[in-house]
């Protein structure tokens, strides 16, 4: 770069000499001598100015170079410091890894060492644990996979007294702070509803002034009394019963429609398939209004709104409809207020609760005509008619064990209250005795029974137990099974407290 400057002065310098002299021969060829020495003097003064400009650059040029020159080697003593230090530090790196190489084949050599030492022991110790089990098997006769299986079966049974125990106590102790709640909860709502038994006497039977008026039902030749059957689809039952007809009917309400056609026609005496026929549609109606407003009632009793009228008139049905002698409608409304209560003392959705409660028992109006469980039937009418999932659960859920909601658990709680309450619900005497023969044999099925008694109209059943094969775990674990086994095998109504009674007794003669 040095070079490159200078030779750029020398060429301005040479061009500068050349201009003048070319302008001097100009000037002199031209002019006279004066014009001649101005023009030398004038070139004399450019090349004077030119040699002034090129030492300037000169000068420069020079202290650029050095300038230069001093931080390159600036930069070169820099670079071999670092250069210096990164060899140093590469140095103490391979001294480093050499060090941790011989470690690591030291170690090698020690583990070498210590696994052929493992080895041998392991050997040692295996074949002393084979003379040892022989040496057992000896002395106690038994292989290593009978004692392993006696083992195994006491600790099992270990475990299973010792999970029974536990149960029990846990079981125990939550039993009764949950019974206190339950109790109290309980007390309230049924304290708080004060309703008539709901129990009725249903009768199919038709009050006549007179025997006269049976052939008169009857018309000629039956006409009378078929045309009756035809249009209400009933079974109209004329025996040696004195001034009485029965209605057969699995439809309460076409048993009804023929009940109030029948007085209507006995009240008016004229008797005959045409006056059948409009008594029958004056009856359909009179029915039909009967129940729309029953269920309107019952909606209002239960202070239950925003039904669908279709469910309205089907809960209406239920007003003719009797279970175990127990009037479904009324036993609905019961249900629904109880389910309320007991939302309110627990926490949980009154509404929802009062309207599961209310419909839990729809289904039954429609069970002649759909085949399968009424909880199921009801849940599904329930949904088609736009009721609220929790609403929806607690029709389904009142029969069941698991819950989804605590609304369902509490209807199912409320249903259970008003089928047990004293006198609600009748059965004949042969179906009340074959449930507490059954009763009592399900509880004699299982091992270490003495003897069972079936008591409080078969709401309870004691237990009494052999004290010599059950202790009081297994006598509480007993008591869990036999309560398990009638739900599954038996239909009752409400609820059955299971008791199982362990008694042992010390006898000792003075002599």
């Amino acid at each position: 770069m040095i070079t490159v400057e200078i030779i750029i002065v020398i060429l301005a310098v040479l061009a500068a000499a050349g201009i003048g002299v070319a302008t001097w021969l100009v000037l002199k060829s031209r002019n006279d001598a004066a014009q001649a020495q101005i023009a030398g003097e004038s070139a004399k003064g450019i090349i004077t100015q030119a040699e002034e400009e090129s030492k300037k650059v000169l000068l420069a040029a020079q202290e650029e170079a050095s300038k230069l020159r001093n931080e390159t080697e600036s930069d070169l003593k820099d670079q071999r410091q670092e250069f210096h230090r990164m060899e140093s530090r590469h140095l103490q790196r391979e001294e480093q890894l050499e060090r941790k190489v011989e470690t690591q084949e030291e170690r090698e050599r020690e583990l070498a060492s210590l696994e052929a030492e493992a080895d041998r022991a392991r050997i040692e110790a295996e074949e002393l644990k084979a003379e040892q089990s022989r040496a057992l098997e000896q002395v106690a006769g038994l292989s290593v996979d009978e004692a392993r299986e006696q083992v195994l079966r006491r600790g099992e049974e270990e475990a299973v007294h010792d999970l029974a125990k536990r149960y029990y106590e846990l079981e125990k102790q939550y039993k009764e702070k949950a019974n206190v709640n339950a109790r109290k909860i309980i007390t309230v709502a049924i304290n708080r509803l004060a309703t008539d038994v709901v129990s009725e006497v249903t009768t199919s039977k038709v009050s006549l002034p007179n025997d006269e008026m049976k052939g008169r039902l009857i018309g000629r030749e039956g006409r009378n009394i078929r045309t009756l059957e035809a249009l209400t689809g009933v079974d109209v039952i004329i025996d040696d019963t004195p001034e009485a007809v029965t209605v057969s009917c699995f439809d309460p309400v076409r048993r009804e429609v023929a009940r109030l056609t029948l007085e209507k026609l006995i009240s008016d005496g004229r008797i005959q398939p045409a006056r059948i026929e409009e008594m029958v549609n004056r009856a359909t109606e009179e029915i039909d209004q009967t129940i729309l407003k029953a269920g309107e009632q019952a909606t209002f009793d239960a202070g239950v709104s925003g039904l669908d009228s279709e469910l309205i008139r089907l809960l209406g049905q239920l007003k003719y409809r009797y279970s175990y002698g127990e009037n479904v409608l009324q036993h609905s409304i019961e249900v629904s207020l109880l389910s309320g209560m007991l939302a309110a003392e627990a926490g949980a959705n009154v509404q929802v609760a009062k309207m599961g409660g209310l419909l839990h028992d729809i289904g039954k109006a429609v069970t002649h005509e759909v085949s399968g469980p009424h909880a199921e039937i009801g849940a599904e009418i329930a949904r088609k008619h736009g009721i609220n999932h929790s609403s929806y659960r607690g029709i389904l859920e009142h029969h069941s064990d698991d819950h989804e909601t605590v609304e369902s658990f509490l209807v199912a709680t409320a249903d259970a209250i008003s089928a047990s309450r004293p006198g609600a619900r009748r059965e004949s005497l042969e179906l009340y005795v074959k449930r507490l023969k059954e009763l009592e044999e399900v509880a004699t099925s299982f091992n270490g029974v003495e003897r069972v008694f079936a008591i409080q109209a078969g709401r309870e059943v004691r237990v009494m137990v052999k004290p010599d094969d059950l202790n009081d775990i297994e006598a509480a674990e007993l008591a869990r099974n036999i309560a398990k086994k009638v739900e599954e095998d038996l239909v009752f109504p409400g609820q059955i407290k299971v008791t199982v009674i362990r008694e042992t007794r010390n006898v000792e003669y003075a002599k």
